[in-house]
Order: structure tokens, then C-alpha cells, then sequence
């Protein structure tokens, strides 16, 4: 699986690096906004790892909230554009969230994970190692695909199991499977409590911008979410 989802992001990297920005409006007026409230104005001595950069954008809008700031990104091609994004101000890595993560305990007062989680088959593992990174009182705050718009790409119908998905998106004039797993809501929020304290839950709804450039879309997401975000506070207890 995480073979594919590497494969899946190198062929992703153009895009990424120059359209996304610009004309994802699921990205740019719809996710981040509300991911990016949800974060302080002044994150100046601060060390927040990005976990799952892509190419880079909340690495740099990190950067410039004054954080010293670690990306790191599963495929080597989205490592090598958020270089070419952040220069010397971040250092990027190349590496498996879904394995032991190389900083020593207590090392991160926030990770930010934007729409990254759900590539992970058993993500208790990412959750343990990401609490165990973080320093007391850390915070987490990650997106991942609603549950609700993922079971419309059910095929075994079963609500309440971890199903592999295969998406299909088309990019640059052709079509990309993207694999993913989908979850219940319950598994979504117990896994992070186990781990974590819920500060917010946030079914987040896309900008005025939005409705402005794509009404109609805009509609559909007004009564039909497709992203939630958490912010979690790291469970002062022993690690496993």
C-alpha cells in the first residue's frame, strides 16, 4: 500500500507544486482556511513537524508564523518540491509515517497532518509515535476525508469497516488512482482518543470565495461535508 500511495504522489508532484494552490478551491477555500485558524498567529519558538508536506504549502506557512519547522512526505518527489518551496528556512525528509519516526521523544510542540492520515492502513501505531514526539501539553491537529463522502465509494457496503478505497482523480488530463482507507466516525475519534485529548472537532465549510468562483459546488458542500479536522491535546501518560 504505501508503495502505491508513493506512486500515486510522485505522478501528483507536478500538479501540486504548481496548480493546487492556485486552482484546487477544495485546497485553498475549503481545507486550509480552516486548518490554518485553527493554528496560533505566532508560532515563534515553536517546533512543529508537517506530516505528510506534499509539496510544501503548509511547510512554508509555517515558517512564516515563526516555527522551526521539520516537513517530511512519504515520496521522495514531493520532498524534492518542498525543498524547492522552503530552501534552508525547513528540513524536509523522506519517510513512512506508518513506521518508527526518527526524533527523539518530547521533540514537537505541534504536528499539522493535512489530509494525509487516511493513507494509513492501521494508524494507532502513527498516533503512538506522534504522541510520543510531541512535548507535554503538544498538539496535534490533523484532516482527514469525512466519513460520510467516503462511504459513497463503498463497495462492500459495510459502514463500519476499515475498507481500502480506490479513487480515481483526474489531473492534468488524466486519470490517477489514488488508494485510501475509509473509517467510521467512531474509529476515527476512539483511535485518537486513545491517544490524545479532543479539543476540537470541526466539520469545516468552504469560503464566500468559493461560492463566488463555484456556486454550485459550494451548494453541495454546504450540506454535504467532505473533509473534518481534530485538534487534539497530547494524554500525559506513560508510552507504550
Amino acid at each position: 500500500m504505501n508503495k502505491r500511495v508513493e506512486e500515486t504522489y510522485n505522478q501528483l508532484v507536478n500538479d501540486y507544486e504548481h496548480n493546487v494552490d492556485i486552482k484546487s478551491l477544495f485546497n485553498t477555500e475549503y481545507e486550509r482556511p480552516a486548518m490554518m485558524n485553527l493554528l496560533p498567529s505566532d508560532l515563534s519558538n515553536n517546533k512543529v513537524l508537517d506530516a505528510g508536506c506534499a509539496a510544501g504549502w503548509y511547510t512554508i506557512q509555517l515558517v512564516h508564523l515563526g516555527a522551526d519547522v521539520t516537513g517530511t512526505d512519504l515520496s521522495p518527489k514531493m520532498v524534492d518540491a518542498t525543498r524547492r518551496r522552503v530552501g534552508e528556512n525547513a528540513k524536509v525528509l523522506c519517510l513512512d509515517l506508518g513506521e518508527k519516526l526518527p526524533f527523539e521523544n518530547e521533540t514537537f510542540d505541534w504536528i499539522i497532518s493535512s489530509l494525509v492520515l487516511h493513507y494509513i492502513k492501521d494508524w494507532n501505531s502513527t498516533f503512538k509515535e506522534f504522541r510520543r514526539i510531541l512535548k507535554p501539553g503538544g498538539k496535534l491537529l490533523f484532516s482527514v476525508h469525512h466519513p460520510f463522502m467516503d462511504f459513497k465509494l463503498s463497495e462492500n457496503g459495510d459502514y463500519f469497516s476499515n475498507e481500502f478505497i480506490i479513487d480515481q482523480w483526474e489531473r492534468e488530463g488524466k486519470m490517477i488512482e489514488v488508494p485510501f482507507y475509509r473509517r467510521p466516525l467512531q474509529m476515527i475519534l476512539n483511535d485518537t482518543l486513545a491517544h490524545f485529548s479532543i479539543e476540537q472537532l470541526i466539520e469545516p465549510q468552504p469560503t464566500e470565495n468559493f461560492k463566488m468562483r463555484e456556486p454550485e459546488k459550494y451548494e453541495r458542500l454546504m450540506k454535504n461535508p467532505h473533509f473534518m479536522i481534530v485538534k487534539g491535546k497530547k494524554i500525559e501518560n506513560t508510552w507504550d
